[in-house]
């Protein structure tokens, strides 16, 4: 048995970035692990340059998200002013970087992915004694964040309470789970329906994946099937440099048929 803190991400409107270049902003259907402990960092009221905390954050700790629905895909073409780049000049606000260059602007144009009408869980838990935090001090900062905590962007705050809850159990599959059939999340109901099938609509899955670190499938998978293997890069190595390493994912079906 050990202890987990689970958390809910649902959100009307989310954005899951992958690797970004050039104006083409694709999306992934699920959030990226970097993203879920960049969350957790803004509830924590992380700076982007707290390089030890991030690094803790990013080392000390396992994840695994249960995906319920991937949200229906949104495309936006987005433009926006910029002023010319200078050295050493770091503007504290975007109204003074644009009122220092008012006849140099240019104009930057990109499509960005967002997912509409999304569901995940997430479940932490300590690597090793004596992790950085204690769970119940990251359920206190998500209860009391220090930053508004978003879903990929800051245009995309959660639709409903993250709702913490630190539970024990004994595998990430097996709690993820448990909050899935019985948790805050689904107990809401609209017009005598579910909330989460009304907002998921068609894009919610057969049965919910679950998604965690290879090297955590044999002691955290609750013994479902393996569906594929996927090499992402989320893994984060200096939040101020903006830098990530490659990651292997496992991708885990959950319904009842498919447990060993």
């Amino acid at each position: 048995m050990g202890q987990f803190l689970t958390f809910a991400m649902v959100a009307p409107m989310a954005s899951f970035g992958a690797i970004a270049v050039g104006e083409r902003r694709d999306g992934w259907d699920r959030p990226a692990r970097s993203a879920v402990l960049g969350l957790v960092a803004a509830c924590l009221g992380l700076q982007r340059d707290a390089e030890d905390a991030h690094a803790a954050l990013a080392s000390e700790y396992g994840l695994a998200v249960l995906c319920h629905a991937p949200g229906r895909l949104l495309t936006d073409y987005h433009t926006a002013q910029a002023a010319p780049a200078r050295r050493n000049w770091r503007p504290a606000t975007r109204a003074e970087e644009l009122a220092a260059s008012p006849g140099d602007l240019a104009t930057i144009l990109s499509r960005r992915d967002y997912r509409t009408g999304t569901w995940h869980l997430g479940a932490l838990w300590p690597r090793r004694d004596g992790a950085r935090w204690t769970l119940g001090a990251l359920q206190a900062a998500m209860d009391e964040p220090v930053f508004t905590p978003s879903l990929g962007r800051r245009s995309c705050p959660p639709g409903l309470p993250l709702a913490p809850c630190v539970t024990d159990g004994p595998s990430a599959a097996v709690v993820l789970l448990e909050r899935h059939r019985n948790g805050p999340e689904a107990r809401l109901r609209m017009r005598h329906r579910p909330f989460r099938e009304q907002l998921a609509g068609a894009s919610q899955n057969e049965g919910p994946l679950l998604v965690l670190d290879m090297a955590d499938m044999a002691e955290h998978g609750g013994g479902h099937t393996l569906l594929r293997r996927e090499i992402r890069r989320d893994q984060p190595l200096s939040r101020s440099r903006w830098q990530f390493g490659l990651r292997e994912e496992a991708v885990l079906a959950c319904s009842e048929e498919s447990r060993a």
